[in-house]
């Protein structure tokens, strides 16, 4: 296997290493919100937002001011990308099927999809206001079903941002609450004297409120670990340099530590694309965050053959993978680890993002090896039941149940079993003992 570097970004170790340093800070941050509640989380916005207004929570007269301040274009263009957000997560929603199925005689088993209770929706907005996150989060919530939906997002510029006010509201947000950061999370998962816990968290962050949801998981639930944005170009020369560089610098805008990586099997047009890269980034307006994410972790990676690149690729699974080559859909066919798949040179990640429908809460830090991205599923739970409806199948299930429990030495499992072989079958069964078999009993 020939798969040469021609650029590296910081290294296991480095990274590492910060990812120590964040810990440390969210846990003690957390502990903080989880001990003075209300007072830490205003404290924390007057340090890291320089915002304290009289209540975090908007009223609807709020409400309805900043939707106010929203332009008609700007309003019609909301409602389209939320539309296209709610038109696929409610045809995912109907290929989830609640089931019931009789296994035998009298014996009724099922599995019932219910929507979790309560959700807080993240929604980022410090640096720049991310407005589709609310359609993915708050939007497929209320699509879901979820009875009680809250939303947070930072200050923009020291004031609530109307746009991104009114894309919760239209989502179907029933709280809103103008917070950022660790303690949004943090007082959403542990609830202060003015805001209810709720039940999960989901949405994207960076790598404070990635970290804040994972040490939060287990107290409630979390959509994945959805960190700072990561972007993969996988390209052959069917393109050129100019959309393969404008592809990663498209996603590298989004903080000073997002990952972005070259993978293509033509040495030429790895350095055309550093060329360009180095173009592009004295022109484009926000180079002043993407230049250090793309020195800082940047990466281009040669290999001879696409064989060579799918195994590459599976193995950083990175968040969003533009696949531009001859044969992209062979990559859909075999990719297996990825947050979301953009084929094509039509195609591109900030249609993912922003309005194509598709769901932009995806996992990162190779989490795509073991999950997909937010979606309706991630709000409702899989719920099993079971009934017996006959005197017959509560008899002969009893009598296998209480044989298997005394096997594992669960005498007192036997004797819930034991006991409807008694009532219902009419066959003695000693306290203590498994249940005989159907034949030893006739």
């Amino acid at each position: 296997m020939a798969i040469t570097y021609l650029k590296r970004g910081k290294s296991d170790a480095e990274r590492s290493d910060e990812d120590a340093k964040t810990r440390a800070v969210v846990e003690a941050t957390l502990k903080d919100i989880e001990a003075r509640g209300d007072a830490a989380v205003r404290e924390l916005s007057e340090k890291f937002d320089n915002y304290s207004p009289p209540a975090f929570r908007l009223s609807q007269k709020e409400i309805d001011a900043l939707i106010a301040q929203v332009t008609p274009r700007e309003m019609e263009d909301l409602k389209f990308a939320q539309e296209n957000v709610r038109r696929f997560a409610q045809a995912q929603r109907d290929s989830m099927l609640d089931i019931e199925i009789e296994m035998q005689p009298g014996v009724i088993l099922g599995h019932k999809n219910i929507p979790v209770q309560s959700v807080g929706c993240y929604v980022p907005g410090g640096k720049f206001p991310m407005v589709a996150s609310a359609h993915m989060s708050v939007a497929t919530a209320s699509v879901a079903g979820v009875p009680r939906i809250i939303a947070c997002t930072p200050p923009f510029n020291g004031a609530p941002n109307p746009a991104v006010i009114a894309a919760m509201h239209l989502g179907g947000a029933h709280e809103i609450y103008v917070m950022g950061g660790i303690q949004a999370v943090g007082a959403m998962a542990i609830g202060t004297e003015t805001i209810d816990p709720v039940h999960l968290l989901v949405g994207p962050g960076n790598a404070f409120v990635a970290e804040a949801k994972r040490q939060l998981f287990g107290r409630v639930g979390i959509d994945l670990f959805a960190g700072p944005t990561e972007t993969m170009v996988i390209a052959d020369e069917t393109v050129d340099a100019e959309i393969c560089a404008t592809d990663l610098l498209g996603q590298a805008e989004h903080g000073y530590n997002s990952p972005c990586v070259l993978l293509t099997n033509s040495e030429k047009l790895a350095n055309e694309t550093l060329v360009e890269i180095d173009r592009l980034l004295e022109i484009l307006p926000t180079a002043g965050t993407a230049r250090v994410s793309w020195e800082d972790y940047g990466e281009v990676i040669v290999c001879d053959t696409y064989d060579e690149m799918l195994s590459v690729a599976d193995d950083i699974a990175s968040e969003h993978v533009q696949v531009m080559t001859d044969r992209d859909d062979w990559f859909l066919e075999h990719m297996t680890c990825y947050g979301a798949l953009f084929l094509g040179a039509r195609t591109n990640v900030a249609n993912g993002d922003k309005v194509i429908g598709t769901n932009h809460t995806l996992p990162t830090k190779k989490a795509g090896r073991y999950t997909g991205g937010l979606w309706v599923g991630k709000y409702l739970k899989t719920h099993s039941y079971q009934k017996i409806t006959t005197d017959e199948a509560a008899a002969e299930i009893g009598a296998y149940g209480s044989r298997l429990c005394m096997l594992e030495g669960f005498v007192g499992h036997a004797e819930q079993c034991n006991v409807r072989v008694r009532r219902y079958g009419g066959v003695n069964v000693p306290y203590g003992e498994g249940a005989p078999a159907r034949e030893a009993a006739e």
